[in-house]
């Protein structure tokens, strides 16, 4: 491996949860939890990424912290921004722009209850005027959009998005600091009895709303080798954007991850029967369904029959969002850090009770707006 080769060094989350806690006080938690994970101190940062916070999301973060930055990136596209970030940062170390990079996330969503009704439209987009007239739910009226046509063309059904949501559920109760964790397991009968809230999706078919944290220190394979834990590598990795509004999207079964996926694939060198571990972006059960079939782990339309008989759950043969993901471990807005830590986790063989055997390579995938962004992170360590 190459000395300015780029590295993950150390991963941790902050508060989970109810916290009542700010925004920055979560991201200097997390932060500081990651640069010890990795046996580095803050004095050391000198590239800084983060997004979510304020109009001077770098500055904020960066003042609060102590820490004068010679490298940053404030890119906001939503759930896909953390895979993008790092991906930015691989590029930056390779380049030689910053030796020791920190990604940081927080937000206090739950505490603040600053969950806008509004989602993640703008109404001021220009797309706005087809969409905003008839009042859906944001965004999860347009994420049902896709699941009823995915239905439509290939037969997929309410108990098949279900499998996702107690797939998730059964990881979580091997999570201790997943927000379910106490809460018992799931089955399809419980996802398809909670309150529909846009049909076809249920209330357990969405993403939980948590207060949460976390951050990830990347620096070169050279440095790494002095450092307390085994570095994980950044293979590959890949980005699109598609288009802001859903009535832009030529095709709603068809995602960017395609383009993201095959690019990260191919700076890789691996295909996705490669993966041992998959991280997919969970903001609704359908969203990890459109997503698994276009990074290639299923043909188009199949990802329903894909998703049955336990094949996502522990005990399967297709580790997926091993942490209990956005469904039920934390989802605080924007989730794609945790993604990047639980893959990170998995591959230093750190996960107790949910632990995938022999797991040397992971595909963290993001997913941001409306099916909007999508990026692609391939991850490997050395056995």
């Amino acid at each position: 491996m190459a000395a300015r080769a780029p590295v993950i060094a150390g991963a941790a989350e902050g508060s989970l949860g109810v916290t009542g806690k700010t925004i920055l006080e979560l991201q200097a938690e997390a932060s500081t939890a990651a640069l010890a994970d990795a046996g580095l101190s803050m004095r050391e940062v000198d590239g800084l990424f983060t997004t979510a916070v304020s109009r001077w999301n770098a500055s904020q973060v960066a003042e609060y912290l102590g820490i004068y930055p010679t490298w940053f990136d404030s890119t906001m596209a939503g759930g896909s921004s953390y895979e993008i970030f790092v991906a930015h940062a691989a590029e930056a170390i390779r380049a030689g722009r910053c030796e020791v990079a920190l990604i940081s996330y927080g937000n206090n969503q739950r505490s603040a209850r600053s969950r806008k009704l509004g989602g993640v439209i703008d109404e001021h987009a220009p797309d706005a005027q087809f969409e905003m007239p008839y009042g859906p739910l944001n965004p999860i009226s347009l994420y049902a959009m896709a699941a009823q046509r995915h239905m439509h063309e290939f037969g997929t059904t309410s108990e098949q998005l279900a499998e996702v949501a107690v797939a998730a559920r059964a990881w979580a109760l091997r999570n201790p600091k997943a927000f379910k964790h106490e809460d018992g397991p799931l089955t399809v009968e419980d996802v398809l009895a909670s309150p529909l809230v846009s049909d076809p999706l249920h209330a357990l078919d969405c993403c939980l709303i948590t207060d949460a944290a976390g951050a990830v220190v990347m620096t070169t394979a050279e440095r790494a080798q002095d450092l307390p834990k085994r570095p994980v590598q950044v293979l590959g990795h890949g980005e699109t954007t598609t288009n802001v509004g859903m009535s832009q999207i030529p095709d709603l079964t068809a995602t960017g991850a395609c383009v993201s996926g095959e690019r990260a694939y191919a700076m890789a060198g691996i295909a996705p029967a490669d993966v041992d571990v998959a991280e997919i972006y969970d903001s609704f059960t359908i969203t990890v369904l459109l997503e698994l079939e276009a990074l290639g782990f299923c043909a188009r339309g199949e990802a329903g029959d894909f998703v049955t008989k336990g094949r996502v759950a522990p005990g399967g043969d297709f580790p997926m969002n091993t942490s209990g993901g956005g469904l039920s471990y934390t989802h605080p807005g924007v989730f794609g850090i945790f993604l990047v830590i639980e893959a990170v986790r998995q591959l230093r063989g750190e996960c107790g009770d949910r632990q995938v055997a022999d797991a040397e390579v992971a595909l963290c995938h993001g997913t941001g707006g409306i099916l909007s962004t999508h990026s692609t992170v391939i991850l490997g360590i050395d056995r």
